[in-house]
């Protein structure tokens, strides 16, 4: 029988930052997620499966973020006897760090209207 890996819940976060490098170029929340992934687990496959993405969509986004900077964000070894895995490069790690600084100044400047916003929701 085949193991069911569930998604971890969601950060408790109010705001979703999606940044225009360029036209048709992004990296939001689901892209730095992917990043922060293989940087803790080592594995591109080990980080689609914790957020409930296949094999092959996980490589398809580590191919375009690897495409949108001057040099990979992502370094991959074949698996086999050594066993294979995955990096962040120094660049990768740099865009990650600069990406979750700007989603914690986001949230840090809207937290206030946020608060405000939830105050008036009907319960």
């Amino acid at each position: 029988m085949k193991k069911t890996v569930k998604k971890p819940a969601p950060a408790a976060t109010a705001t979703r930052l999606r940044v225009v490098l360029a036209p048709g170029v992004f990296l939001g929340p689901g892209k730095a997620e992917l990043l922060e992934g293989i940087a803790v687990t080592g594995s591109i496959s080990a980080a689609g499966r914790r957020m409930g993405m296949s094999y092959k969509r996980a490589w398809q986004l580590v191919e375009t973020l690897n495409g949108y900077f001057r040099a990979p964000l992502v370094t991959a070894a074949t698996g086999g006897k050594a066993g294979g895995g995955a990096t962040l490069t120094p660049l990768g790690v740099q865009v990650l760090a600069r990406y979750q600084a700007m989603m914690a100044a986001t949230e840090a400047a809207c937290a206030t209207e946020i608060a405000a916003l939830r105050r008036l929701r009907s319960r």
